[in-house]
């Protein structure tokens, strides 16, 4: 079971937050959720008023995580993340599907809200303790709060999609336009 790939559940829940701009709350009722969570089949069960709002609060906690590693602040990440373990604490089960040899998945027992909370905890749990919380990064965008995990080789991404990267690179641009300034080929053939 490769625990990182469930890491995108915690930036997934995250990024469902109003963003204030053009995207509305993508975690409002079941079926905002449904729609979240469309291509992973083992959240598809049946998902109650308090599962949404068991992880309207779970978004709330993961933020703060994701906020306080972009400060550097690892010791508060590993502390709120052994919190959320314990609360949500993992099952794994040894499972054969598809013609795929044995491998690990977490156990589908609980709540639609305890699978989803678990998944993504371990996910992040997994991502700081093997890559470092330097990892979990949040957009540098001015005008967005997205998540994300940066897998980069160099740790070098600043942005939560391509989306916001074009932003910032069309900004700049026109920043430079109207200040004048030239970039790399002009001053390079004057």
């Amino acid at each position: 079971m490769d625990l990182t790939a469930y890491a995108e559940l915690a930036v997934r829940l995250v990024n469902s937050a109003d963003s204030g701009e053009e995207h509305a709350d993508r975690l409002s009722n079941a079926e905002t959720f449904r729609a979240l969570v469309a291509d992973r089949s083992h959240l598809h069960g049946q998902i109650t008023r308090s599962d949404v709002e068991a992880l309207r609060q779970l978004r709330e906690e993961l933020t703060s995580i994701f906020m306080v590693s972009a400060e550097g602040d690892e010791p508060t990440v590993a502390e709120r993340l052994n919190a959320l373990l314990i609360r949500y604490p993992v099952h794994p089960v040894i499972s054969g599907h598809d013609n795929q040899p044995w491998h690990l998945h977490l156990s589908e027992g609980g709540s639609v809200a305890d699978r989803y909370a678990a998944g993504a905890v371990i996910g992040l749990a997994t991502i700081v303790t093997q890559l470092g919380a330097d990892r979990l990064g949040v957009c540098t965008l001015a005008s967005c709060h997205g998540v994300f995990i940066d897998a980069s080789t160099n740790r070098s991404r600043r942005y939560c999609s391509e989306h916001c990267a074009s932003r910032a690179n069309v900004t700049a641009f026109r920043a430079r336009r109207r200040t004048g300034a030239t970039g790399p080929a002009s001053t390079a053939a004057g």
